[in-house]
């Protein structure tokens, strides 16, 4: 019988350093617009011959070897704010042209669960509730920390969920107003603490040899293989990790950022693997924007292209969309221009790996690309 596809969601908040992120090793204009914020020559990782990997990527570069990377260049989407809030809505919504209250994640998860019959169809680790995940009367289990959430005494358990949900209220009500909010947190909110509930068996039937590291990223990935382990149901997982936003002291910075990102999905698939359930898993990086051309001394401000990633035994490796051009000509307001609509990319997870109709979920028709192997 064949597994379904699982989607998790991994996103750089702040916006990551696309050019210091995939070096162009062989751009000389890298190193002529770059004079502080610069990865030294010959110490980025090479990918091939003319791009190479951030020093600190290097749990990753097994991914790529073995075919199982696929590197989207050039990502977004038109006329960026680059606003962090604005640009993330619009990575979580699909909507470029106004505010949207419904997540494409959320969307997904009520084509795949439309009766709700499973209230775990859809985990979030992390505070909050991330907006790609919002859809009205779809519920999302939210959870800062499985591995104390289990053991919680009831009134500490039912103070984190009020708190969840008061910053859930907080969050979406200037968008959608108060009312809206309230009958959202009416129709979803006690579905989605009936969820969290049930996922406090994970931790007791999980098992594993993998020593994850301690920081709280490595703590989420941990517990997404808890819950994938005992067999939930969950289709779409979501987590990230902030401080991307690297105006000032990046390269300690966006070092210290990479080894963790990259050490937490190494041995998240390693997990995965250990217990023969990496087949079904498709995981995704991405962050709101790339970050400008020209560093500011100690870092590097807001941008617009960026580069997203796809992980798993399914997709099929290599470079996807184009690296944009780095002339000062093709330039958009001092950034590299976005070549590739973000749509698109979830439209080829969608169709391609989860077997859903994306047209509804993402708002349209997008350029697909072909990094799935059917």
């Amino acid at each position: 019988m064949a597994k379904d596809p699982i989607l998790v969601v991994f996103q750089l908040t702040g916006g990551n350093d696309y050019l210091n992120t995939i070096v162009p090793r062989q751009e000389g204009l890298y190193r002529d617009y770059r004079k502080n914020i610069v990865i030294p020559e010959g110490e980025e990782i090479p990918i091939d011959d003319n791009y190479g990997f951030h020093p600190e990527m290097g749990a990753l570069k097994p991914f790529w070897e073995e075919g199982k990377m696929a590197l989207i260049h050039g990502i977004g989407y038109e006329n960026s704010p680059r606003s962090h809030f604005r640009s993330m809505d619009i990575w979580h919504t699909c909507e470029p042209d106004k505010v949207g209250t419904e997540g494409w994640v959320g969307r997904a998860t009520k084509v795949v669960d439309p009766g709700k019959e499973n209230v775990l169809t859809a985990v979030n680790f992390g505070q909050g509730l991330p907006r790609a995940m919002a859809m009205p009367g779809v519920p999302v289990a939210s959870v800062s920390d499985i591995q104390n959430y289990g053991v919680l005494t009831g009134i500490n358990g039912e103070q984190q969920r009020q708190r969840a949900l008061e910053r859930f209220s907080r969050v979406y009500s200037p968008a959608i107003g108060t009312g809206p909010v309230m009958d959202y947190l009416g129709q979803t909110g006690l579905d989605a603490l009936k969820g969290a509930d049930i996922l406090k068996v994970a931790p007791e039937m999980y098992s594993s040899s993998v020593e994850y590291a301690a920081t709280p990223l490595a703590q989420k990935f941990r517990g997404i293989s808890m819950v994938l382990q005992a067999n939930l149901g969950t289709r779409f997982f979501y987590t990230q990790s902030a401080s991307w936003d690297t105006h000032a002291s990046q390269m300690p910075g966006h070092k210290g950022l990479w080894q963790d990102a990259a050490r937490s999905v190494s041995d998240f698939f390693a997990d995965l693997r250990e217990h023969d359930m990496s087949d079904n898993v498709v995981l995704i990086m991405f962050s709101e924007f790339g970050r400008r051309v020209v560093d500011n001394g100690s870092g590097t401000d807001h941008g617009a292209a960026g580069v997203a990633f796809a992980i798993g035994d399914t997709v099929k490796g290599g470079h996807y969309s184009e690296y944009p051009s780095m002339k000062k000509e093709d330039l958009q307001e001092g950034d590299l221009a976005p070549n590739y609509d973000f749509r698109g990319f979830y439209s080829t997870l969608l169709e391609d790996f989860m077997h859903l109709d994306p047209t509804e979920i993402v708002g349209g028709s997008f350029e697909k690309l072909s990094f799935i192997n059917k």
